[in-house]
């Protein structure tokens, strides 16, 4: 028999006002539940809205469209019994750690005493036992993270809110922390019913989760369901668990390359560009030739290897992708001639590519050479552009985009920008 629904979310936008009349679509037409027992992830792309779900859920932001039934209630304001940890920690520097984890107690109304015995016992459930008059600046990052936990479960939350609460710490007090706290919540220790975990690391969500929702975005929308049956505790190291991270990174980088393969082939200079540095993208492209992969990488394992999440290594990829440096599929990353030769090459050659690549692949770097190469003065201000690119995406895209190409150009000898006279030049026109 199926675990009783705690929270129902019903086909929720959300959208924000832009000036002149026009809106940012954030969230569209996300449907999701949660059931009593369940941890459920998830997982996407910075932009995709995830945050910004948890919000609405919270009852701290409203849908736009759409709405949440929490026990058979519409979330209208804040929702007793449901609480968040955030990434920041959002500790307040001047209390203790007794009297941080006491604050959701008193906004409740709760007498001194039990205020006092329940913020004790939620401090020593998450290991913090004998750090109750420290303040936070005495702690490390992994333990002010711990006050986090506790200052949400002692208010006894039916449901807890987990905005990527392990993304801000080092790589072993991370795992440290997510282990003691699966070991809780196996053992029936924490006083919650469900969690809803945002994170962008597909292994941590792999690691914990019952159930993973994958996200798109711009707007972000939930695309794909995937369902983690593996017992707890899980070993990396298990084939079955190998697999199931396989299968979301070619998930991912399936639906990421169909999406910047459409904006490719229908807005031509207005695609947005992603703010990648060329120190990034050779990077990449030198880890990939070189041993033990040797041209193609499994992206996992490349994700392993460098440190890297999901927002960090996927804008990369796809970069080298649209330049045709480098090839993305089935949860791969494969150097095509041109990138293979780009490892092997001195600067000066390397910067030629770059500059063909450049050229052929990205419209917005081919139209603004081909202004500067037409013009008398080769030369033409920032504003030609940036009000041309308004006219496709927003105002801050718009200069993100152009920074990004600006420095692309730079590194590729393409054209030159000085930033004081804001102005695009040809150092040596033809």
């Amino acid at each position: 028999m199926e675990a009783p629904a705690l929270l129902d979310v019903h086909d929720v936008r959300r959208a924000f006002p832009r000036p002149g009349g026009a809106e940012l679509l954030v969230l569209e037409g996300v449907q999701l539940s949660l059931r009593e027992g369940e941890i459920v992830g998830l997982l996407g792309r910075s932009g995709s809205g995830k945050s910004t779900l948890l919000r609405i859920i919270s009852g701290l932001s409203q849908p736009t469209a759409g709405h949440v039934m929490y026990l058979g209630h519409a979330v209208q304001g804040p929702a007793r019994g449901i609480a968040m940890v955030f990434q920041g920690f959002a500790l307040f520097p001047w209390l203790t750690v007794l009297e941080n984890v006491q604050l959701g107690l008193q906004a409740l109304g709760l007498p001194p005493e039990e205020i006092r015995k329940r913020a004790l016992a939620a401090i020593d459930l998450i290991g913090l036992d004998g750090y109750e008059s420290a303040y936070p600046r005495e702690l490390s990052g992994g333990m002010r993270q711990r006050v986090g936990f506790a200052r949400a479960l002692v208010v006894h939350p039916n449901i807890l809110l987990m905005d990527e609460p392990f993304s801000a710490l080092d790589v072993l007090t991370a795992e440290n922390l997510r282990t003691d706290f699966l070991d809780l919540w196996k053992e029936g220790q924490l006083p919650i019913k469900g969690v809803i975990l945002v994170t962008h690391n597909i292994e941590e969500a792999v690691l914990m989760c019952d159930r993973v929702l994958l996200f798109s975005t711009n707007p972000g929308r939930i695309v794909t369901e995937i369902k983690i049956d593996l017992p707890q505790p899980r070993d990396r190291q298990d084939p079955a668990f190998i697999a199931l991270v396989d299968r979301i990174y070619t998930e991912m980088t399936a639906r990421q390359t169909a999406q910047r393969r459409e904006r490719l082939g229908g807005t031509g200079i207005g695609t947005i560009l992603p703010p990648v540095s060329t120190n990034l993208l050779a990077g990449l492209i030198e880890a990939v030739a070189a041993q033990p992969y040797n041209g193609k990488a499994d992206l996992p394992d490349l994700t392993a290897d460098l440190q890297l999440e999901v927002d960090e290594l996927f804008p990369v990829a796809e970069t080298l992708q649209m330049l045709r440096l480098a090839e993305v599929e089935g949860g791969d990353i494969r150097l095509t001639h041109m990138g293979k030769r780009f490892a092997e090459e001195d600067t000066n050659v390397r910067k030629e590519i770059f500059a063909r690549a450049l050229v052929s692949y990205v419209p917005l770097a081919a139209h603004i050479r081909r202004v500067l190469d037409e013009r008398v003065t080769h030369n033409a201000p920032w504003s030609r552009f940036e009000d041309e690119l308004e006219d496709y995406m927003t105002e801050e895209a718009a200069e993100a985009t152009l920074d990004a190409v600006t420095a692309w150009a730079r590194f590729a000898e393409l054209f030159a920008y000085d930033d004081e006279s804001e102005m695009f030049s040809l150092e040596n026109p033809q």
